[in-house]
């Protein structure tokens, strides 16, 4: 899959053994990885007492929104998520309470070991005869390594900058907006060449643009 609307690098969703690798385009405002640790607490103690630690718990990634669409390369878009699907199915074939296979969720830097623990599909467009075009998809991820390892920003692993998606409200402009995330308001014309904004006074709120990465 070649970059997003947004000019971004597509995600990947990879089994641990390469055999399946999914592209997706991935243009969030926000992601958020959740951990949890168990600890067992006595309420019935007169003096009050430290929580005991019970275990560690494994990290999770939510994603609501991974974007597929075959509208313009009339690649198949059933055979793309049913791949999807695939991840959450038994890695034996005769044994159908194996577990699933372990997958790679990675998004420039950022990377993600886990199992698949819920998928929802959702098509969004169809042609004349019936067929998905395109599809918003939401997926849960486990860790699945060591529950004490950092999901990670590799910064050797080739990936590029990820460049910051910036939601305009009322009052935003160009210069604003370049003084706050580079500190220099007249970079505000590497954002607008890089969005093809021909007016700058032209931002509507609820408009999303990219801001690129200074080199």
């Amino acid at each position: 899959m070649a970059n997003t609307k947004g000019n971004l690098k597509p995600a990947t969703i990879t089994t641990t053994d390469n055999s399946i690798t999914i592209s997706c385009m991935f243009n969030p405002e926000h992601y958020s990885v959740v951990k949890k640790n168990s600890f067992k607490t006595n309420q019935n103690t007169v003096i009050p007492v430290k929580p005991e630690f019970k275990n560690y718990g494994r990290a999770t990634l939510t994603l609501s929104e991974l974007h597929f669409d075959v509208y313009e390369s009339g690649d198949d878009l059933t055979a793309i998520t049913n791949k999807l699907w695939d991840l959450m199915s038994p890695t034996d074939t005769e044994d159908p309470n194996s577990a699933p296979p372990e997958v790679k969720f990675k998004w420039g830097t950022f990377q993600f070991t886990a199992v698949i623990e819920s998928l929802t599909v959702k098509y969004t467009l169809f042609d004349k005869d019936g067929e998905p075009l395109r599809s918003v998809v939401s997926v849960t991820f486990i860790q699945s390594d060591n529950p004490n390892t950092k999901p990670h920003q590799n910064p050797t692993s080739g990936g590029g900058p990820i460049q910051e998606i910036r939601k305009i409200i009322s009052g935003d402009r160009l210069d604003l907006i370049a003084a706050d995330v580079y500190g220099d308001a007249t970079k505000w014309r590497l954002i607008a060449e890089y969005n093809h904004i021909l007016n700058p006074k032209s931002l509507r709120p609820g408009q999303s643009i990219t801001i690129p990465p200074l080199h």
